[in-house]
């Protein structure tokens, strides 16, 4: 099987999604800022602070491509992987690229919950974070609508909503 990517703006449930479709089906998950960050013995935060967001995209796109060569894999990818390079158009060439669309409201109920763990909204109030949700989509639609597949991402709130998600997903979209 070619390489399955999830994308979509952080707090649609990318992880989440990624995992439980990888225990369904014993395909192997990879969360692409987590091989980064085993790659570089260095968090995400620790490469943007030492690199820059110009040198982490870099990165981010060599271990993309990387990755992107990886046989039965579902891949998770940082909210704006997609939205620079050519990473988008590589990903649709090199497998499936699943869009895991949430509403602002959605997003915005899971990432204030978080805040403070997200560098771009720590300090933040929540009238800030609802427009740089809304700011960023606007920024990072383009690039996600060229996903092959949208699937709706609101509901995976408990187990069994996720697992609902994924019976639905492998239903219409079997892997393999």
């Amino acid at each position: 099987m070619k390489p399955l990517f999830i994308i979509g703006y952080m707090g649609c449930g990318k992880t989440t999604f990624g995992k439980a479709l990888s225990a369904a089906t014993g395909i192997q998950f990879i969360d692409l800022d987590f091989y980064i960050e085993q790659r570089y013995h260095a968090t995400v935060r620790e490469i943007f602070d030492r690199y820059g967001e110009e040198g982490f995209r870099k990165i981010e796109k060599e271990m993309l491509h990387e990755v992107a060569d990886f046989e039965d894999t579902i891949i998770s990818c940082g909210g704006g992987t997609p939205c620079f390079f050519d990473n988008i158009d590589h990903m649709n060439k090199r497998g499936t690229t699943l869009w895991l669309k949430a509403s602002n409201d959605c997003l915005f109920s899971r990432l204030i919950r978080k805040r403070e763990k997200r560098p771009l909204l720590a300090g933040h109030t929540d009238e800030e974070i609802r427009d740089i949700i809304s700011t960023q989509l606007a920024k990072r639609e383009p690039f996600y609508s060229k996903a092959k597949v949208v699937w709706e991402g609101d509901s995976l709130e408990d187990r069994r909503q996720i697992n609902d998600n994924i019976s639905q997903f492998l239903a219409t979209h079997p892997l393999g």
